[in-house]
Protein backbone atom coordinates (compact mmCIF):
# COMPACT_ATOMS: atom_id res chain seq x y z
CA UNK A 1 0.00 0.00 0.00
CA UNK A 2 1.09 3.01 -0.58
CA UNK A 3 0.23 6.29 1.93
CA UNK A 4 0.71 9.71 0.38
CA UNK A 5 0.07 13.52 1.06
CA UNK A 6 -2.24 15.66 -0.67
CA UNK A 7 1.24 16.44 -2.97
CA UNK A 8 1.90 13.19 -3.02
CA UNK A 9 -1.17 11.75 -4.67
CA UNK A 10 -1.44 14.55 -7.29
CA UNK A 11 2.54 13.42 -8.10
CA UNK A 12 1.39 9.99 -8.64
CA UNK A 13 -1.28 10.62 -10.43
CA UNK A 14 0.84 12.61 -13.08
CA UNK A 15 0.36 10.47 -16.70
CA UNK A 16 3.42 8.96 -18.13
CA UNK A 17 4.56 8.96 -21.53
CA UNK A 18 2.74 6.76 -23.90
CA UNK A 19 3.02 4.15 -26.90
CA UNK A 20 0.66 6.46 -29.49
CA UNK A 21 1.76 8.99 -31.10
CA UNK A 22 0.36 12.32 -29.90
CA UNK A 23 -2.44 13.94 -30.84
CA UNK A 24 -3.58 17.76 -30.88
CA UNK A 25 -3.72 18.39 -27.05
CA UNK A 26 -8.17 18.68 -26.86
CA UNK A 27 -8.58 15.90 -28.88
CA UNK A 28 -10.08 13.53 -26.19
CA UNK A 29 -13.82 13.05 -25.45
CA UNK A 30 -16.51 12.15 -23.08
CA UNK A 31 -19.77 10.44 -23.74
CA UNK A 32 -22.11 9.39 -21.29
CA UNK A 33 -25.59 7.13 -21.82
CA UNK A 34 -27.74 5.02 -19.51
CA UNK A 35 -26.27 1.48 -19.26
CA UNK A 36 -29.72 0.34 -17.55
CA UNK A 37 -31.65 0.08 -14.31
CA UNK A 38 -30.91 -2.24 -11.04
CA UNK A 39 -33.61 -3.85 -9.59
CA UNK A 40 -33.95 -0.85 -7.31
CA UNK A 41 -34.82 1.75 -9.77
CA UNK A 42 -31.65 3.50 -9.70
CA UNK A 43 -30.15 4.11 -13.34
CA UNK A 44 -26.29 2.91 -13.76
CA UNK A 45 -24.68 4.93 -16.36
CA UNK A 46 -21.96 4.23 -19.00
CA UNK A 47 -18.96 6.79 -19.61
CA UNK A 48 -16.73 6.54 -22.81
CA UNK A 49 -13.51 8.45 -22.93
CA UNK A 50 -12.18 8.60 -26.46
CA UNK A 51 -9.12 9.90 -28.05
CA UNK A 52 -7.95 10.71 -31.61
CA UNK A 53 -6.23 7.31 -32.42
CA UNK A 54 -9.35 5.35 -32.19
CA UNK A 55 -8.77 4.44 -28.94
CA UNK A 56 -11.53 4.43 -26.42
CA UNK A 57 -12.80 3.01 -22.35
CA UNK A 58 -16.17 2.64 -21.08
CA UNK A 59 -16.53 2.58 -17.69
CA UNK A 60 -19.26 1.63 -16.08
CA UNK A 61 -20.78 3.34 -12.66
CA UNK A 62 -21.65 -0.64 -11.02
CA UNK A 63 -18.26 -1.63 -9.93
CA UNK A 64 -16.60 1.41 -11.06
CA UNK A 65 -16.13 -1.05 -14.01
CA UNK A 66 -13.79 -1.22 -17.00
CA UNK A 67 -16.61 -2.70 -19.70
CA UNK A 68 -14.89 -1.64 -22.61
CA UNK A 69 -11.21 -1.04 -24.40
CA UNK A 70 -11.21 -0.68 -28.17
CA UNK A 71 -7.83 -0.22 -29.27
CA UNK A 72 -6.41 -0.65 -33.27
CA UNK A 73 -4.20 -3.28 -33.92
CA UNK A 74 -0.63 -2.47 -35.66
CA UNK A 75 -2.98 -1.70 -39.26
CA UNK A 76 -5.50 0.49 -37.21
CA UNK A 77 -7.93 -2.28 -37.37
CA UNK A 78 -9.73 -1.86 -33.87
CA UNK A 79 -11.57 -4.43 -31.44
CA UNK A 80 -12.47 -4.15 -28.17
CA UNK A 81 -9.77 -6.16 -25.56
CA UNK A 82 -12.01 -6.86 -22.55
CA UNK A 83 -14.36 -9.32 -21.45
CA UNK A 84 -17.87 -8.23 -20.32
CA UNK A 85 -21.31 -8.04 -21.48
CA UNK A 86 -23.34 -6.05 -23.86
CA UNK A 87 -26.25 -5.04 -20.75
CA UNK A 88 -26.47 -4.72 -17.31
CA UNK A 89 -28.21 -8.07 -16.67
CA UNK A 90 -24.74 -10.07 -17.39
CA UNK A 91 -22.98 -7.78 -14.82
CA UNK A 92 -25.87 -8.43 -12.24
CA UNK A 93 -26.43 -12.27 -13.19
CA UNK A 94 -23.23 -13.66 -13.44
CA UNK A 95 -20.84 -10.44 -12.39
CA UNK A 96 -18.04 -12.61 -12.41
CA UNK A 97 -15.68 -9.48 -11.71
CA UNK A 98 -15.19 -8.71 -14.90
CA UNK A 99 -13.28 -5.09 -15.22
CA UNK A 100 -14.64 -4.52 -11.46
CA UNK A 101 -12.94 -2.15 -8.96
CA UNK A 102 -12.23 -4.80 -6.25
CA UNK A 103 -12.24 -3.73 -2.65
CA UNK A 104 -12.34 -2.85 0.47
CA UNK A 105 -9.44 -5.32 -0.05
CA UNK A 106 -8.23 -7.43 -2.99
CA UNK A 107 -7.59 -10.91 -3.58
CA UNK A 108 -7.93 -13.13 -0.73
CA UNK A 109 -8.37 -13.18 3.29
CA UNK A 110 -7.55 -16.48 5.09
CA UNK A 111 -10.97 -17.66 6.84
CA UNK A 112 -12.03 -14.07 6.28
CA UNK A 113 -10.41 -13.26 9.71
CA UNK A 114 -7.98 -10.56 10.82
CA UNK A 115 -7.30 -8.88 13.92
CA UNK A 116 -6.52 -4.96 13.72
CA UNK A 117 -5.41 -3.07 17.10
CA UNK A 118 -6.26 -6.41 19.26
CA UNK A 119 -9.87 -6.62 17.86
CA UNK A 120 -10.69 -9.58 15.88
CA UNK A 121 -12.76 -9.17 12.50
CA UNK A 122 -14.89 -11.82 10.60
CA UNK A 123 -15.71 -10.81 7.04
CA UNK A 124 -18.22 -12.85 4.46
CA UNK A 125 -16.43 -15.83 2.79
CA UNK A 126 -17.36 -15.63 -0.68
CA UNK A 127 -14.59 -18.10 -1.72
CA UNK A 128 -14.56 -21.47 -0.34
CA UNK A 129 -13.22 -21.05 3.57
CA UNK A 130 -12.02 -17.39 2.56
CA UNK A 131 -12.92 -13.74 2.03
CA UNK A 132 -12.13 -12.74 -1.65
CA UNK A 133 -12.46 -9.15 -3.24
CA UNK A 134 -14.16 -7.84 -0.22
CA UNK A 135 -16.66 -10.09 0.46
CA UNK A 136 -20.37 -11.16 -0.93
CA UNK A 137 -21.08 -7.83 -1.50
CA UNK A 138 -17.56 -5.74 -2.30
CA UNK A 139 -16.94 -2.70 -4.37
CA UNK A 140 -17.87 -4.84 -7.12
CA UNK A 141 -21.70 -5.52 -6.58
CA UNK A 142 -21.84 -1.48 -5.38
CA UNK A 143 -23.88 1.94 -7.38
CA UNK A 144 -20.47 4.30 -7.43
CA UNK A 145 -21.65 7.89 -7.72
CA UNK A 146 -20.40 9.59 -10.88
CA UNK A 147 -18.72 12.92 -9.41
CA UNK A 148 -18.11 14.26 -12.40
CA UNK A 149 -17.16 13.31 -16.63
CA UNK A 150 -14.40 15.86 -18.58
CA UNK A 151 -12.66 15.86 -21.76
CA UNK A 152 -9.48 18.25 -22.41
CA UNK A 153 -6.20 16.88 -22.63
CA UNK A 154 -6.92 14.17 -20.99
CA UNK A 155 -10.46 12.39 -20.91
CA UNK A 156 -11.63 11.85 -16.95
CA UNK A 157 -14.07 10.34 -14.92
CA UNK A 158 -14.37 10.63 -11.21
CA UNK A 159 -16.57 8.07 -9.27
CA UNK A 160 -16.93 7.69 -5.46
CA UNK A 161 -18.00 5.60 -3.16
CA UNK A 162 -19.15 5.51 0.63
CA UNK A 163 -18.53 1.97 2.54
CA UNK A 164 -20.24 2.09 5.74
CA UNK A 165 -18.82 1.53 8.89
CA UNK A 166 -18.97 -2.51 9.50
CA UNK A 167 -19.68 -2.94 5.76
CA UNK A 168 -18.78 -6.37 4.74
CA UNK A 169 -17.51 -6.49 8.53
CA UNK A 170 -14.96 -4.06 7.69
CA UNK A 171 -14.44 -1.16 10.39
CA UNK A 172 -14.79 2.82 9.38
CA UNK A 173 -16.37 4.50 7.10
CA UNK A 174 -14.14 4.12 3.85
CA UNK A 175 -14.56 7.38 1.10
CA UNK A 176 -12.92 5.91 -2.18
CA UNK A 177 -12.81 7.23 -5.00
CA UNK A 178 -11.67 6.08 -9.07
CA UNK A 179 -10.30 8.19 -11.48
CA UNK A 180 -9.94 6.90 -14.56
CA UNK A 181 -8.43 9.11 -17.24
CA UNK A 182 -7.45 8.01 -21.20
CA UNK A 183 -4.83 10.46 -23.01
CA UNK A 184 -3.46 10.82 -26.38
CA UNK A 185 -0.75 8.53 -25.84
CA UNK A 186 -2.61 5.25 -25.11
CA UNK A 187 -2.56 5.37 -21.45
CA UNK A 188 -5.65 4.16 -20.12
CA UNK A 189 -5.25 4.76 -16.10
CA UNK A 190 -7.12 4.30 -12.98
CA UNK A 191 -5.90 5.92 -10.25
CA UNK A 192 -7.37 4.90 -6.28
CA UNK A 193 -7.53 6.72 -3.12
CA UNK A 194 -9.58 6.12 0.13
CA UNK A 195 -9.90 7.65 3.64
CA UNK A 196 -11.38 6.50 6.86
CA UNK A 197 -12.78 7.76 10.10
CA UNK A 198 -10.71 4.98 11.63
CA UNK A 199 -8.51 2.38 11.44
CA UNK A 200 -9.06 -0.47 8.99
CA UNK A 201 -7.53 -2.40 6.20
CA UNK A 202 -7.19 -1.21 2.41
CA UNK A 203 -5.90 -3.15 -0.99
CA UNK A 204 -7.74 -2.13 -3.92
CA UNK A 205 -7.52 -3.10 -7.41
CA UNK A 206 -8.75 -3.79 -10.79
CA UNK A 207 -9.85 -6.53 -12.28
CA UNK A 208 -10.17 -6.27 -16.14
CA UNK A 209 -9.62 -9.58 -18.01
CA UNK A 210 -7.76 -8.76 -21.18
CA UNK A 211 -7.85 -10.43 -24.52
CA UNK A 212 -5.40 -8.42 -27.03
CA UNK A 213 -6.35 -10.55 -29.54
CA UNK A 214 -10.07 -9.14 -29.30
CA UNK A 215 -12.67 -10.33 -26.41
CA UNK A 216 -14.60 -12.14 -29.66
CA UNK A 217 -11.79 -13.52 -31.51
CA UNK A 218 -11.33 -17.22 -31.94
CA UNK A 219 -6.99 -16.64 -30.70
CA UNK A 220 -8.12 -16.57 -26.65
CA UNK A 221 -5.06 -15.27 -24.82
CA UNK A 222 -2.90 -18.45 -24.55
CA UNK A 223 -0.55 -17.28 -26.92
CA UNK A 224 0.19 -13.79 -26.00
CA UNK A 225 3.43 -13.32 -24.55
CA UNK A 226 3.63 -12.16 -21.12
CA UNK A 227 6.68 -10.59 -18.81
CA UNK A 228 6.87 -10.08 -15.04
CA UNK A 229 10.00 -8.72 -14.30
CA UNK A 230 9.89 -10.81 -10.68
CA UNK A 231 12.33 -13.03 -8.78
CA UNK A 232 9.76 -14.29 -6.58
CA UNK A 233 6.24 -15.27 -6.31
CA UNK A 234 3.66 -16.62 -4.05
CA UNK A 235 2.68 -20.40 -3.49
CA UNK A 236 -0.06 -20.88 -1.86
CA UNK A 237 -2.04 -23.71 -0.03
CA UNK A 238 -4.74 -25.36 -1.92
CA UNK A 239 -7.34 -23.09 -1.40
CA UNK A 240 -5.41 -19.88 -2.68
CA UNK A 241 -3.98 -18.77 0.30
CA UNK A 242 0.03 -17.86 0.63
CA UNK A 243 1.64 -19.64 2.73
CA UNK A 244 4.12 -17.20 3.78
CA UNK A 245 7.33 -17.65 1.55
CA UNK A 246 8.85 -16.05 -0.64
CA UNK A 247 9.66 -18.70 -3.55
CA UNK A 248 12.42 -18.32 -6.23
CA UNK A 249 10.22 -18.20 -9.70
CA UNK A 250 13.79 -19.66 -11.27
CA UNK A 251 13.83 -23.13 -12.85
CA UNK A 252 9.98 -22.97 -12.47
CA UNK A 253 6.88 -22.52 -14.46
CA UNK A 254 6.56 -19.21 -12.94
CA UNK A 255 9.26 -17.56 -14.67
CA UNK A 256 7.97 -14.62 -16.77
CA UNK A 257 11.23 -12.83 -16.78
CA UNK A 258 11.63 -13.08 -20.28
CA UNK A 259 8.33 -12.72 -22.59
CA UNK A 260 6.54 -16.14 -22.63
CA UNK A 261 3.66 -17.30 -24.48
CA UNK A 262 1.34 -17.98 -21.38
CA UNK A 263 -0.14 -21.22 -22.36
CA UNK A 264 3.30 -22.63 -22.36
CA UNK A 265 3.07 -24.06 -19.07
CA UNK A 266 0.12 -22.83 -17.90
CA UNK A 267 -1.75 -26.87 -17.83
CA UNK A 268 1.96 -28.08 -16.34
CA UNK A 269 0.44 -30.41 -13.85
CA UNK A 270 3.95 -31.37 -12.46
CA UNK A 271 4.07 -28.10 -10.51
CA UNK A 272 1.72 -28.45 -7.53
CA UNK A 273 0.98 -25.05 -7.60
CA UNK A 274 -0.69 -25.40 -10.83
CA UNK A 275 -2.72 -27.86 -9.67
CA UNK A 276 -3.89 -25.56 -6.91
CA UNK A 277 -4.93 -23.09 -9.47
CA UNK A 278 -6.13 -24.83 -12.53
CA UNK A 279 -3.22 -22.65 -13.72
CA UNK A 280 -1.95 -19.19 -12.64
CA UNK A 281 -3.54 -17.47 -10.18
CA UNK A 282 -0.87 -16.53 -7.83
CA UNK A 283 0.75 -13.23 -7.05
CA UNK A 284 4.48 -12.29 -7.89
CA UNK A 285 6.75 -10.30 -5.96
CA UNK A 286 8.07 -7.77 -8.33
CA UNK A 287 9.54 -6.09 -4.76
CA UNK A 288 8.73 -6.98 -1.31
CA UNK A 289 7.48 -3.21 -0.69
CA UNK A 290 6.17 -0.25 -2.74
CA UNK A 291 7.99 0.93 -5.34
CA UNK A 292 8.73 4.89 -4.87
CA UNK A 293 7.36 5.56 -8.50
CA UNK A 294 5.27 3.95 -11.02
CA UNK A 295 7.39 1.02 -13.27
CA UNK A 296 6.35 -1.34 -15.26
CA UNK A 297 4.97 -4.35 -13.29
CA UNK A 298 4.14 -6.76 -16.37
CA UNK A 299 3.77 -6.39 -20.10
CA UNK A 300 1.62 -8.36 -22.47
CA UNK A 301 2.54 -9.16 -26.71
CA UNK A 302 0.06 -10.41 -29.05
CA UNK A 303 2.12 -11.76 -31.76
CA UNK A 304 -0.42 -11.71 -34.73
CA UNK A 305 -2.42 -8.22 -33.89
CA UNK A 306 1.10 -6.19 -32.52
CA UNK A 307 -1.24 -4.98 -29.98
CA UNK A 308 1.33 -4.46 -26.90
CA UNK A 309 -0.09 -3.85 -23.05
CA UNK A 310 2.01 -2.47 -19.90
CA UNK A 311 0.80 -3.03 -16.61
CA UNK A 312 2.40 -0.12 -14.58
CA UNK A 313 2.17 0.53 -10.76
CA UNK A 314 3.80 1.17 -7.48
CA UNK A 315 2.70 -1.48 -5.91
CA UNK A 316 4.80 -4.55 -4.46
CA UNK A 317 2.85 -7.31 -5.89
CA UNK A 318 0.60 -8.03 -9.26
CA UNK A 319 -1.47 -11.08 -8.97
CA UNK A 320 -1.84 -12.72 -12.31
CA UNK A 321 -5.10 -14.85 -13.40
CA UNK A 322 -4.64 -17.02 -16.06
CA UNK A 323 -8.77 -16.88 -16.33
CA UNK A 324 -9.12 -20.69 -15.51
CA UNK A 325 -12.52 -20.97 -14.40
CA UNK A 326 -14.14 -19.60 -17.32
CA UNK A 327 -15.75 -22.47 -17.75
CA UNK A 328 -18.11 -22.17 -21.23
CA UNK A 329 -21.38 -21.09 -18.87
CA UNK A 330 -20.78 -17.44 -19.55
CA UNK A 331 -22.04 -15.21 -22.52
CA UNK A 332 -20.47 -12.61 -22.79
CA UNK A 333 -20.57 -9.76 -25.38
CA UNK A 334 -22.11 -10.76 -28.93
CA UNK A 335 -23.41 -14.06 -27.44
CA UNK A 336 -19.70 -15.15 -27.14
CA UNK A 337 -19.14 -17.99 -25.08
CA UNK A 338 -16.43 -17.58 -22.58
CA UNK A 339 -13.62 -20.53 -21.72
CA UNK A 340 -10.72 -21.38 -19.80
CA UNK A 341 -7.86 -19.00 -21.18
CA UNK A 342 -9.78 -16.78 -23.34
CA UNK A 343 -8.11 -13.63 -21.07
CA UNK A 344 -5.48 -13.29 -18.74
CA UNK A 345 -5.71 -10.51 -15.44
CA UNK A 346 -3.18 -8.68 -14.02
CA UNK A 347 -4.25 -7.04 -10.83
CA UNK A 348 -1.24 -4.43 -9.26
CA UNK A 349 -1.65 -5.06 -5.34
CA UNK A 350 -0.42 -5.40 -2.06
CA UNK A 351 0.35 -9.60 -1.19
CA UNK A 352 -2.65 -11.85 -0.56
CA UNK A 353 -3.83 -12.18 3.05
CA UNK A 354 -1.41 -9.66 3.95
CA UNK A 355 -3.25 -8.92 7.80
CA UNK A 356 -2.04 -12.60 8.50
CA UNK A 357 1.41 -12.48 7.57
CA UNK A 358 2.89 -9.72 9.05
CA UNK A 359 6.30 -9.91 6.88
CA UNK A 360 4.60 -9.00 3.71
CA UNK A 361 4.11 -5.63 5.24
CA UNK A 362 0.68 -3.34 6.19
CA UNK A 363 -2.59 -2.39 4.38
CA UNK A 364 -3.72 -0.54 7.24
CA UNK A 365 -4.77 2.40 6.89
CA UNK A 366 -5.84 5.02 9.84
CA UNK A 367 -7.49 8.76 9.90
CA UNK A 368 -5.33 11.36 7.90
CA UNK A 369 -3.76 8.88 5.88
CA UNK A 370 -4.58 8.65 2.51
CA UNK A 371 -4.81 5.15 0.38
CA UNK A 372 -3.64 5.22 -3.32
CA UNK A 373 -3.14 2.91 -6.06
CA UNK A 374 -2.21 4.38 -9.54
CA UNK A 375 -2.47 2.03 -11.97
CA UNK A 376 -1.72 2.32 -16.15
CA UNK A 377 -2.51 0.38 -18.59
CA UNK A 378 -0.14 1.26 -21.88
CA UNK A 379 -1.59 0.42 -24.87
CA UNK A 380 1.11 0.46 -28.40
CA UNK A 381 1.19 -1.32 -31.59
CA UNK A 382 3.95 -2.38 -33.91
CA UNK A 383 3.96 -3.54 -37.13
CA UNK A 384 3.70 -7.51 -37.05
Amino acid sequence: MVRTTTKGAALLATCLTAGFAAGSATATTVARHAFGTMADGRTVEAITLANSHGMSATIITLGASVQSVIVPDAQGNKADVVLGYDDLKGYADKPNFFGATVGRVANRIAKGQFTLDGQSYQLPLSDGPNSLHGGTKGFDKVLWQLVSATPGPVAKVVLRYVSPDGDQGYPGTLTTTATYSLDEKGDLAVDYSATTDKPTIVNISNHTFWNLAGEGSPRNAMAQRLTIPADEYSPTDATAIPTGEFRKVAGTVFDFRKPTPVGDRVRDGSDIQIRYGRGYDHNWVVSRKAAAAPRVMARVEDPVSGRTLEVISAQPGIQFYSGNFLDGTIIGKSNHVYRGGDAIVLEPQMFPDTPNHPAFGSIRLDPGQTYTNHIVFRFSNSPR
